[in-house]
C-alpha cells in the first residue's frame, strides 16, 4: 500500500468520540494528522452520525501465529500469513499493533524462536514495502523459565522493531497457575498426556522455573533498560509479584490475575492492561479475575484484543453499555489513549488537532460495533 497522504480528507456529520465528551460534527484532515473540529467545509463525506473514534493501539496481540501455524505442524508461507493478519487486525479498528513475538521454548508453543525471527522478519519487509494497513511494531513475549530465554532474547532485542518485552513464567504453581491442580487439568487436556507423562512434564517445568526464573527476570530487564523498550510483567497474582516487578522498572501489569494484585499495580503507579476476551465474556477464561471486575473498581487502563483481534472494539462498547459506570469517551480511552501512551506514542490515540488521523468510522447494529471504514494517517486502508 502507498504511503501517501491525500492533500486532503473531510469528514461530515459524525458522532466523534474525542477522550472526554461525544460531539456532533465535522473533521477535516491534512497531510495526515487531523487539522480542523467542528464547522467545516459542506463538501467531503456524510458519516450520517455514524460514531468516529481514533485508530484503537493494540499492545498484546497472539493472533499472528494462528495464521502462520493454523494447525500443529502446518506452516504458511510467512508473508502470506503477515498479510491476512494485518488484514483482520485493520478491519478491527486497530491501526497500531505489537504484534507478539515469543522469546523462549515454551512448553506448549507450536512456533520456536527461529520461526519468530521468519515472522518478525516478515512484518519488517510488509512495512518497508508499504503493504501493510495497519502499523506494526513487536512484542517480545520472554517466557523466563525456558533454559534458552536469555540467549534467544540476546538474538532479537537490537530489532528497531521492538517497542516492548513482557516477563511470563507458564510454570506449574506461578503467576496465572498458582493453584497447581489447575495447571495439571490445563495442559493434560491441551498436551494430551497420561497421568506419568503430566508427572514428568510438571516436575521438569519446575525445575526450570527454579532455575532460570529469576535470573533471566533481571537479566532481560536490565537489557530493555539500556535499550529504551518499555517492560511489562505478566499474570501477576501477589503483592510479591507487583513488588518485583517494580523493582525491574516495570510500566505495564498485563493481565493481573487477581484484585490485590491489580491494586498493588495502581498503587505503584503501573498501567494495567486486560484482555477484550475477558470483558466480553464477563469472565477469565481460566478462572482468573473479571477485567469487568477490575473496570468497576476504576483498575482498568488497557485493553489488549490478546487472541481474538475484535474483542478491542467490541469490550470498549460493551463496558460503555454496562453496569460498571464507564463512560463511552473512558472505554474508548482504554484501546486508544491509555495504550499509546503507556508505549511512548504521543501523537496518535485522540481525536484532538495536531494528533495523528487515525480514525474508525462505525456503527452499532444489534448491540455488535460494526467497522465501515478506517483511516491510518488520513489514507484509507479499510
Amino acid at each position: 500500500m502507498t504511503t501517501a497522504f491525500p492533500a486532503e480528507l473531510v469528514l461530515n456529520n459524525a458522532r466523534m468520540v474525542l477522550a472526554d465528551e461525544v460531539i456532533q460534527g465535522s473533521l477535516r484532515v491534512v497531510d495526515g494528522h487531523i487539522a480542523e473540529i467542528g464547522s467545516v467545509s459542506a463538501s467531503g463525506t456524510d458519516l450520517e452520525g455514524d460514531y468516529l473514534i481514533p485508530g484503537l493501539v493494540e499492545l498484546h496481540t497472539d493472533h499472528l501465529e494462528t495464521h502462520y501455524a493454523p494447525r500443529p505442524r502446518v506452516r504458511w508461507n510467512p508473508v502470506a500469513a503477515v498479510q491476512a493478519h494485518d488484514a483482520q487486525i485493520a478491519a478491527s479498528g486497530i491501526t497500531t499493533v505489537l504484534d507478539a513475538i515469543r522469546v523462549g521454548t515454551d512448553e506448549h508453543a507450536d512456533v520456536g524462536l527461529d520461526e519468530s525471527r521468519i515472522l518478525a522478519g516478515a512484518i519488517g519487509a510488509g512495512t518497508r514495502a508499504g503493504r501493510l494497513r495497519a502499523e506494526h511494531h513487536v512484542h517480545l513475549r520472554c517466557e523466563v523459565s525456558a533454559p534458552d530465554c536469555l540467549e534467544s532474547f540476546l538474538q532479537v532485542m537490537d530489532d528497531p522493531q521492538v517497542r516492548l518485552a513482557s516477563l511470563m513464567d507458564h510454570a506449574p504453581g506461578q503467576r496465572q497457575f498458582v493453584k497447581e491442580e489447575v495447571y495439571k487439568s490445563y495442559y493434560q487436556g491441551k498436551l494430551k498426556l497420561s497421568d506419568a507423562a503430566l508427572e514428568e512434564f510438571t516436575t521438569r517445568r519446575n525445575i526450570e522455573s527454579q532455575t532460570f526464573a529469576g535470573r533471566h527476570r533481571r537479566a532481560i530487564a536490565d537489557l530493555c533498560q539500556s535499550r529504551g523498550i518499555v517492560l511489562a510483567s505478566h499474570d501477576d497474582a501477589t503483592s510479591d509479584h507487583v513488588e518485583e516487578a517494580v523493582t525491574l522498572g516495570t510500566h505495564i501489569a498485563e493481565f493481573p490475575t487477581t484484585l490485590d494484585a491489580a491494586r498493588a499495580s495502581r498503587e505503584a503507579g503501573m498501567a494495567i492492561l486486560m484482555g477484550g476476551p475477558n470483558v466480553v465474556r464477563g469472565s477469565s477464561h481460566s478462572g482468573n479475575v473479571s477485567a469487568r471486575a477490575l473496570a468497576a473498581a476504576d483498575l482498568l487502563d488497557i485493553i489488549s484484543s490478546d487472541y481474538i483481534p475484535f474483542s478491542m472494539l467490541q469490550a470498549a462498547f460493551a463496558l460503555a453499555d454496562g453496569p460498571e459506570g464507564v463512560s463511552l469517551p473512558k472505554a474508548v480511552q482504554l484501546v486508544t489513549k491509555r495504550p499509546a501512551a503507556a508505549i511512548g506514542f504521543d501523537d496518535r490515540g485522540e481525536i484532538a488537532v495536531g494528533k495523528r488521523a487515525d480514525l474508525v468510522h462505525l456503527r452499532i447494529e444489534d448491540g455488535i460495533p460494526i467497522v465501515l471504514t478506517v483511516w491510518r494517517q488520513g489514507r484509507r486502508v479499510v
